[in-house]
Parts: C-alpha cells; sequence; structure tokens
C-alpha cells in the first residue's frame, strides 16, 4: 500500500464511536489480560475489535487499517519485546508496526482518534521505541488489575465511569464462561475468532444487565 492510500482507505459501517481496537500479543501466557481487556472495555460500553476478525481471504494490510479507522479508540500493548522461544528466535514486530499504522491514519486523516499505549515495565519503552518520547506509556505491570487502573486512567474522560469492581465483575463472569465457548468452538485456546466474538458478547450482556 502506498502512503497516499492512506486518504482513500475503506471504513467499514459500524458504531465506530462505541468501538475500540485492541493491538495485543497473540500468545497463552497473554490470556488473561486479553481478558481483562476485553471486560474493561465492556464496562465502558465499547465493543472491542482485534485483527483475529480479519478473513484469511482479505489482503491483511487493507483489512488493519480499515478495522483501525472502524474505531473511535485502540490499546496498543507494547510489553512483548522479548525474543520468543521458537527457533528462529525473533522479536514481535506486529504490535509497534500497526502502532504506527494508528498513529500515521490519525496524523493524515482520522484526527479524532484517540491511541493509548501500554507496557509492562516502567521506562522500557523509551529503549524499545524511542519514537514515542514524549507520550506517556500505560505501566500494567503484566497483572490483570494494573489493565484495570490504566484503562480507567486512559478513558477518564469517558461519559460512562466504571468502577474496578464493575470491570472484576465482568472479568470473573468471562473467565467462567470462557471454557464453555471454547469448547462449542472446538479449540483450547481463547485466542480465536470464534472465541473472541463470543466472550464480546457475553461482556456486552454483561454490562448491559447491571446497567
Amino acid at each position: 500500500m502506498r502512503s497516499g492510500d492512506l486518504e482513500n482507505v475503506r471504513v467499514p459501517q459500524t458504531d465506530r464511536d462505541k468501538s475500540a481496537f485492541l493491538n495485543i500479543p497473540y500468545d497463552s501466557r497473554y490470556s488473561k489480560l486479553f481478558l481483562a481487556f476485553i471486560a474493561d472495555l465492556s464496562a465502558y460500553r465499547l465493543t472491542p475489535r482485534v485483527t483475529l476478525e480479519i478473513p484469511g481471504g482479505h489482503r491483511r494490510l487493507d483489512r488493519i487499517l480499515e478495522l483501525v479507522q472502524s474505531c473511535r479508540y485502540s490499546f496498543h500493548d507494547l510489553s512483548r519485546v522479548q525474543l520468543d522461544q521458537k527457533r528462529p528466535a525473533t522479536p514481535r514486530f506486529n504490535m509497534p508496526f500497526e502502532l504506527g499504522l494508528t498513529v500515521a491514519l490519525q496524523r493524515v486523516k482520522q484526527r479524532d482518534h484517540d491511541w493509548f499505549v501500554f507496557e509492562s515495565l516502567h521506562c522500557r519503552l523509551n529503549k524499545s521505541l524511542s519514537d514515542l518520547d514524549g507520550t506517556d506509556p500505560h505501566i500494567h505491570g503484566g497483572t490483570v488489575q494494573g489493565v484495570f487502573r490504566e484503562l480507567t486512567n486512559a478513558l477518564a474522560h469517558s461519559r460512562y465511569q466504571p468502577t474496578v469492581g464493575d470491570m472484576d465483575r465482568i472479568y470473573r463472569e468471562l473467565l467462567i464462561a470462557a471454557p464453555q465457548i471454547m469448547r462449542d468452538a472446538g479449540t483450547d485456546s481463547l485466542l480465536s475468532a470464534r472465541v473472541f466474538r463470543d466472550l464480546a458478547v457475553v461482556g456486552s450482556r454483561l454490562w448491559s444487565s447491571e446497567s
């Protein structure tokens, strides 16, 4: 995709103001934080969107750009900067790459898009992505409670102001629902398109029932 094409990317017809793009690592060690983000966004009446939703038959880069533009917010977790254990040992570039796409779109086309950077360690972003100097990351410490805390800071100006207790209740219900959702989808992983979709639906129903 040429740089000039950014202005011509098609935006899907969704409720943009209620959608949030999650740019997170897809690995089993991240599963609890994955659920925590879904619970958090559900508590804020937001619909989480992820690249897991992208159909295999579509050009992935185009669809990522469209997906980001269909969302009012995006949350980018850059905490997985270590080399993975599979040979060849390689760092993960997808998360910073998708953050870069988001920043470019926000500056070129969609100035009302709010993006937030999350990390698990203080000061590491200064070394891993120094181009973001001046941007304060939300440090979650690699914990569910840290995600709850930092997302409330990121969305401090939202019209909805759920408590950490509200988020925790939705998170615990998602933990209970997840095994059956995975069985229904025929997988043992949370990180699949069908499982993600069903978890997002459950999260939405949970905040609706508490309203």
